[in-house]
């Protein structure tokens, strides 16, 4: 039996289909376990879905950024944007029940020795906060009123933690959770910054490099950030090696710490960073 976390797929269901040959995926055996962003962009968000969806106890996604765009736009809280690409999944016949999984997966999800999340923490968080943030979050996104939810957290996003109200908290968490790349000198996410952590950040910092080490013998695993890249970071790994863009689809054997990776597939529309 293995476990593998795997990065953003967006949609990229045929390069999924070549990583899980490659790792010699057995769905009675091992398990898959996804960063986030499942859909958008790539041409199989669909059939991502359906996957992922039908493995049961052997898979299990933590929601990104793109997630919650598919079910904004399933209940009008989010507008079409350039370049997505959900319209089979809002037009098919089984789009209920792909949603309804969908909002149910964790935003923070914890594997043994490893703290999962799409993006990132904030600095300001304990690992405590975090999971109770994390843990009011999926409880409204899991609740009967979830539509209504989604339209609650789609308003201004404070910077701020400790300043916040308890509505701003709840979009400042998901923000960071969903969309933390790097913070400023005061531990602010600068959620407008995209490029590679090198010296353009000018004044901004990689998020995982400005909080305290997870607990002794635990490290992060997170993805969303495509122009990071694939690797091991301050804490833990960086899982997005930008499949859309280009690169690779990764995924990590968490037992041995082994890397699989292959490029994107034929038939994966490759975008232009």
């Amino acid at each position: 039996m293995a476990t593998y976390a795997i990065g953003d797929v967006q949609g990229c269901w045929q390069s999924l289909r070549t990583l899980l040959e490659h790792i010699e995926f057995d769905r009675l055996r091992d398990r898959l376990l996804f960063l986030g962003d499942l859909v958008n962009r790539g041409p199989g968000s669909l059939e991502v879905l359906r996957f992922v969806s039908g493995l049961g106890a052997a898979g299990l996604a933590v929601l990104g950024n793109h997630d919650l765009h598919l079910l904004g736009r399933a209940v009008g809280s989010r507008s079409l944007r350039r370049g997505d690409t959900l319209q089979a999944v809002l037009e098919a016949t089984d789009r209920h029940r792909l949603l309804d999984w969908l909002r149910r997966q964790p935003l923070l999800h914890e594997e043994g020795d490893w703290i999962m999340m799409h993006a990132g923490l904030l600095p300001a968080w304990d690992l405590d906060t975090a999971r109770a943030a994390a843990r009011r979050l999926e409880g409204q996104l899991r609740g009967s009123d979830w539509r209504d939810a989604l339209h609650r957290l789609g308003g201004k996003v404070p910077l701020d933690w400790s300043a916040a109200d308890e509505p701003g908290r709840d979009r400042l968490a998901l923000g960071a959770l969903t969309r933390l790349r790097c913070v400023d000198v005061r531990g602010r996410p600068a959620f407008g910054y995209s490029g590679p952590p090198d010296h353009r950040m000018e004044g901004l910092r990689p998020w995982y490099t400005a909080r305290p080490l997870p607990p002794p013998g635990r490290q992060w695993l997170f993805g969303h950030w495509a122009a990071h890249g694939f690797g091991a970071v301050r804490g833990g790994y960086a899982l997005d090696s930008a499949c859309i863009w280009g690169g690779l689809l990764s995924a990590l054997r968490l037992d041995d710490q082994r890397v699989f990776q292959v490029p994107p597939a034929r038939g994966d529309r490759v975008l232009r960073p």
